[in-house]
């Protein structure tokens, strides 16, 4: 029980939402279903009976002939496959063996299980790039506005901090966006990779698997042979070499029965069908997103789907001002945030940039007689009189004189607030 607790804990996902369900059903949905049929064939081989060989004459015990050929490994001739079976042959792949006939040995369900947990791992990997580089930034701006019931103090003081936020980290969101898309791309190559990884563990058969069955369905029954049997023999030969009674080297071959390949082929073909549509909507994905960057009105129309209730007029405010990275930040707080917190939050969000812009552009109207010279650090006050500057070591006294020269000039044409706004505008 502790053993399923702990894989429940390790699947959880928060409250917060900070992906897309396309994301989800690869670290969620494919990495559950992955450990489930590890379980599953974990299970079945370790715990009952993987593999019956059928002992010629009771001559071995049955029990080591089965050990025997589980461990070094059964094999089918390739040339049998398509011969008629209760004709030519008693099973497809068994035939009478001689020593110039290829062999096409299966060991790999030994190792299917392992395999399995490795790829659930590996389909978790961009989700922990991601939760890492997120680092819970969505979860701290939330401030409790996804709860529909808040007091109107605290819903109106977290809203302005999370306008004041997106306001003075405006453009500052790029690398957060870069992140994501990176994870999405993992994504897309990780189910790519797994594909031919899968290939490359089943000898070359899975990438044309799901096809191969597909065409398998529409067969004459009294010619075809199934491409499942091919890839995940049921029945296959084992050689076993002991000493006779007069010392010479005896070969036993031997059927054996693999009801383990039974469980494995359901599984591959599930698997096959599940790569290429998570493949194809990871794909969409990505053009997706290409979509969203070089074509900013797109982002208009998400927004707007997704928040209703939100003023076009504003959201159409906010989004020239905000570039890729705030759009993102944006449209995840819209999957977090009620929607009527959401949409008050453009509004004032439209609001607190529009005063922005006509700070600027009246500062602009009322230019200095002097240019400033920019200081190298500074700190910003909201009361006129507290505003102070740092400059560098090594700068001269002309430096402090044309900087202070400036200020009474801005102050003596514009007044005290536009030299306020001069202040301000240095940041």
């Amino acid at each position: 029980m502790d053993l399923f607790s702990n894989l429940k804990s390790f699947f959880k996902t928060g409250g917060t939402v900070i992906d897309n369900n396309v994301f989800r059903l690869h670290y969620k949905a494919t990495s559950i279903i992955l450990v489930a049929f590890s379980i599953l064939v974990t299970a079945r081989q370790y715990i009952g009976d993987p593999i019956d060989c059928i002992p010629e004459k009771q001559q071995i015990p049955e029990n080591m002939l089965d050990t025997f050929c589980w461990v070094h490994s059964t094999f089918s001739l390739p040339d049998s496959w398509e011969k008629k079976i209760g004709e030519e042959v008693p099973y497809p792949g068994v035939d009478t063996t001689k020593k110039e006939q290829k062999r096409v040995y299966h060991a790999y369900y030994q190792w299917v299980c392992f395999v399995l947990f490795l790829q659930a791992i590996l389909f978790y990997v961009p989700r922990y790039f991601w939760k890492s580089a997120e680092n819970g930034r969505i979860k701290n701006l939330i401030l409790g506005l996804n709860a529909p019931c808040l007091s109107e103090e605290v819903k109106n003081g977290n809203k302005e901090l999370l306008v004041e936020y997106l306001v003075a980290n405006l453009n500052n969101h790029k690398l957060y966006f870069i992140s994501y898309l990176f994870a999405e791309f993992l994504n897309f190559v990780n189910v790519i990779g797994q594909i031919y990884l899968i290939d490359c563990f089943l000898g070359g058969e899975f990438s044309s698997y799901g096809l191969k069955v597909l065409q398998f369905t529409g067969w004459d029954g009294s010619l075809r042979y199934d491409p499942m049997i091919h890839v995940f023999p049921r029945v296959t030969k084992c050689l076993f070499h002991k000493f006779g009674s007069g010392g010479s080297i005896e070969l036993i071959d031997t059927l054996c029965i693999l009801p383990i390949n039974i469980i494995n082929e359901k599984i591959y073909i599930f698997l096959w069908f599940w790569f290429i549509i998570l493949a194809v909507l990871s794909g969409l994905v990505l053009v997706y997103r290409l979509v969203l960057i070089f074509w900013p009105k797109s982002r208009f129309l998400v927004t707007s789907s997704r928040a209703r209730l939100v003023n076009h007029d504003n959201l159409h405010i906010v989004l020239s001002k905000f570039k890729m990275g705030d759009w993102f930040i944006l449209d995840m707080l819209s999957k977090n945030l009620e929607t009527l917190n959401f949409r008050d939050v453009v509004n004032d969000l439209a609001r607190s940039l529009e005063k922005k812009e006509e700070r600027r552009v009246e500062f602009n109207k009322c230019p200095a007689k002097y240019p400033p010279l920019q200081p190298a650090f500074y700190e910003r006050s909201t009361s006129f009189a507290c505003a102070c500057f740092k400059f560098r070591r090594g700068e001269s006294f002309f430096s402090y004189y044309f900087i202070f020269l400036d200020f009474f000039q801005t102050f003596k044409h514009c007044g005290a607030l536009k030299t306020k706004a001069w202040i301000c505008s240095l940041a």
